[in-house]
């Protein structure tokens, strides 16, 4: 059913327009008319048109100003523009506010008749399209939270976070390089303004989390996860870094979210805390959730910020505090490369700003070269003595120049980075190896990646790109390998039957065997038996 509104201060036009379309169009239309502009406003707002036939010249609001109040509240309904002045202007402004056509009077039947056709076609265009949008924003309101939570995961866990996170910032089309994380806690009142029950109200919230989202996300624009327990984690994406404004900032996303917490803890009967870390580059971002979890344990009020806490440490405005993380984010992927230049480069650093302190020198040097091998007992990287060390000080403090000192300490630092790539390679190839050699003792079963991947205790998703990066190829790919291999074997060794062959290659179906052997070999089991290879 069109709503159609007729506007106009002639009746006999109204009386026209009436009859053609309820003869033409019967049971199509719901109509009703206006004999003024003012009226036509009216009747707008509560009848509001699909379709509407509006004179120009009628008296007070004249045709084209009713058509743009309308279009206002309307703006899907659809205009058409009837007239007894053929006037260029007149046409120009209709068109302009949004008109469909403009026809003039005297209205002949067949006219009428093509113009609502075509208006009833444009109303159905527009109906879809919006049916369209509203599936699509459907859509978006289930996959935006997924895709933002595997972003909040990327942040709190994985280790090469920022190539997952920069897949993220495509996807939910985030521009911002630097942001901070939040951590919102929920429980009940606690003595000493504390939270106590967090499992219980944990689970109550968890069945109100759209309005949870809902009210962070009308204080912050944001990255939401999920619930784990009574916490949620959240990431605000910040512009600037810009530390003469730090304070500022910090206060202003400090009053915020005590506002957010308040009406959280209104509107979901429960009550909020948040820890607030520091903001930081997006490679850096774990460290600022690490600052807001670690801020919670201090919160006595409704919030609290890092920064408002002794839990960071303050560098002197030179420090090269970049060159140094990114020198022990080298070590620990096995990047010698990186390694040695980002260790050179805080060499000189040192040489450069206190070349009158070698013995802080040498202390920064131990400090590091100790650091060092201590990540690399943690990655299994090294054979833990308690003495294997003992010469350090002694061999650092006979170093009389910066060139032998800078060589011993990038040395040691190039051998910590070795062992961790090579353990962690040994690792991988061990991994391989095993399933590669149970995949060549099962190939004749049906088999699958998760299987494998059990018997090597790795998940499947770790293990299937660690397959690929050590093989070259995927699983599926591999174990297809294996099979057309002992398949090839059987067809030139032995007198068996292609049935027979099928099975003991590991397929079940025989069309199906020789499906893949011919898409694999490039001719069929029978010409490669016969010698056609």
């Amino acid at each position: 059913m069109y709503r159609v509104m007729l506007a106009d201060d002639e009746g006999i036009v109204i009386d026209a327009l009436n009859f053609i379309l309820e003869k033409n169009f019967d049971g199509k239309c719901s109509i009703q008319s206006a004999k003024s502009g003012r009226d036509a406003i009216e009747l707008a707002e509560h009848f509001r048109p699909d379709i509407v036939f509006m004179d120009i010249q009628m008296p007070g609001i004249n045709g084209l100003k009713a058509m743009e109040e309308i279009h206002q509240e309307n703006p899907n309904t659809v205009f058409v523009i009837v007239s007894a002045y053929d006037k260029f202007d007149y046409a120009k402004e209709a068109m302009r506010l949004g008109a469909m056509c403009y026809i003039n009077k005297p209205l002949e039947k067949e006219e009428i008749i093509r113009t609502m056709q075509k208006a009833m076609q444009h109303v159905d265009e527009l109906h879809e399209k919006r049916s369209r949008d509203l599936q699509v924003r459907e859509k978006l309101e289930i996959v935006v939270p997924i895709i933002e939570n595997g972003f909040i995961y990327s942040i709190m866990f994985q280790k090469d976070r920022l190539g997952s996170l920069t897949e993220y910032q495509g996807l939910l089309d985030l521009h911002a390089d630097n942001g901070f994380v939040m951590v919102l806690r929920c429980g009940e009142n606690g003595h000493h303004e504390t939270v106590e029950n967090p499992v219980g109200t944990g689970i109550r919230i968890q069945g109100q989390y759209p309005k949870l989202r809902e009210i962070v996300k009308s204080y912050f624009t944001c990255m939401l996860g999920a619930m784990m327990g009574n916490v949620v984690t959240v990431y605000v994406p910040w512009d600037t870094l810009d530390p003469d404004k730090e304070y500022e900032n910090r206060i202003q996303v400090i009053e915020r979210a005590r506002q957010m917490c308040r009406e959280l803890s209104q509107k979901l009967n429960a009550r909020f805390q948040a820890g607030i870390g520091a903001v930081k580059t997006l490679a850096e971002a774990q460290e600022s959730y690490s600052e807001a979890a670690r801020s919670l344990e201090y919160v006595r009020g409704a919030v609290i910020h890092v920064k408002d806490l002794p839990l960071t440490c303050n560098y002197e405005n030179n420090y090269p505090i970049e060159t140094e993380k990114a020198l022990f984010d080298a070590l620990e992927e096995g990047n010698e490369q990186q390694t040695r230049l980002k260790a050179m480069d805080f060499f000189q650093w040192m040489q450069d700003t206190y070349p009158d302190h070698p013995q802080d020198i040498k202390l920064k040097v131990l400090e590091f070269v100790l650091q060092a091998e201590s990540m690399e007992y943690i990655n299994g990287g090294m054979y833990y003595r308690f003495t294997s060390r003992s010469e350090y000080l002694q061999t650092i403090q006979e170093l009389t120049d910066y060139a032998a000192l800078q060589e011993w300490f990038l040395q040691k630092l190039l051998v910590v980075c070795r062992n961790i790539a090579n353990k962690r390679q040994e690792a991988a190839v061990d991994t391989i190896q095993t399933a590669k050699a149970y995949i060549r003792q099962n190939f004749a079963r049906d088999i699958c990646l998760d299987e494998v991947s059990e018997q090597v205790q790795i998940s499947p998703y770790y293990f299937s790109k660690l397959f690929k990066k050590e093989t070259g190829t995927n699983f599926i790919e591999y174990l297809t390998g294996v099979r057309m291999e002992k398949a090839k074997e059987l067809l030139k060794g032995t007198q068996m039957s292609m049935k027979e062959i099928s099975q003991a290659a590991g397929y079940s179906n025989p069309n199906y065997f020789s499906h893949t052997f011919k898409k694999n070999v490039g001719i069929s089991p029978s010409e490669y038996k016969e010698g056609k290879a």
